[in-house]
């Protein structure tokens, strides 16, 4: 009699030391669950701000692009300081948002990303000296960015060195590139258009001296 008794006791605590793994298994598991929902949503909040980010840029180059835009330099000076003032107050007020998205990286990665930097500013700094010169060697620095068939030739360096940058530096690193290149392009088209008025002028005025 004394043994059933001490069987069964026995048996309880077996069965209420499963249940309690049970109950902790199950804890762990919805614990899981929940953290791999919140790590949706902090992803899916990193890209939010990220994208934040890019029209932060995007509406800065805009307003930049209207304010040094040819049709601003053929309007009477009253307006032209008229929409200056705008322009630039909507300059200000994108500016008052700050928004950063902070990328982690090992040493390895951050020497990747300085080095790729500098190459960049190196191309950068020198835009005056020879302004096709630079063009050319962005578009390859953007080839070596790119999945597409690049157009022209690929910096192999620039290429490793992109390689070795985190998958959010990549981006940036691209996306810099594009600006640049944009910018060159609107500057050839500013510049382009300056010669061919200066040229109108001369003719006018050649054809006024016959």
């Amino acid at each position: 009699m004394a043994q059933a008794r001490i069987s069964a006791k026995a048996s309880e605590g077996l069965r209420g030391r499963f249940y309690r793994s049970t109950s902790m298994a199950d804890r762990s598991s919805r614990l899981l669950e929940n953290l791999d929902q919140l790590e949706l949503r902090v992803e899916a909040f990193r890209d939010a701000a990220s994208a934040m980010e890019q029209e932060k840029e995007i509406l800065l180059e805009m307003i930049h692009n209207i304010q040094n835009s040819q049709d601003m330099r053929h309007i009477s000076e009253g307006e032209r300081e008229e929409l200056n003032l705008t322009a630039n107050r909507l300059m200000g007020r994108t500016l008052t948002v700050e928004v950063s998205v902070e990328t982690i990286r090992n040493a390895q990665q951050q020497e990747s990303l300085l080095h790729a930097t500098k190459m960049i500013d190196e191309i950068v700094n020198k835009l005056l000296d020879d302004l096709e010169d630079a063009k050319m060697r962005l578009m390859s620095l953007y080839g070596a960015c790119t999945s597409d068939v690049p157009a022209g030739p690929i910096d192999q360096k620039f290429q490793s060195v992109v390689i070795g940058c985190a998958i959010e530096d990549q981006k940036k690193i691209k996306r810099r590139l594009e600006t640049l290149l944009r910018n060159l392009e609107n500057s050839e088209k500013s510049i382009t258009l300056l010669e061919h008025q200066k040229s109108s002028v001369r003719q006018s005025c050649n054809s006024k001296q016959d």
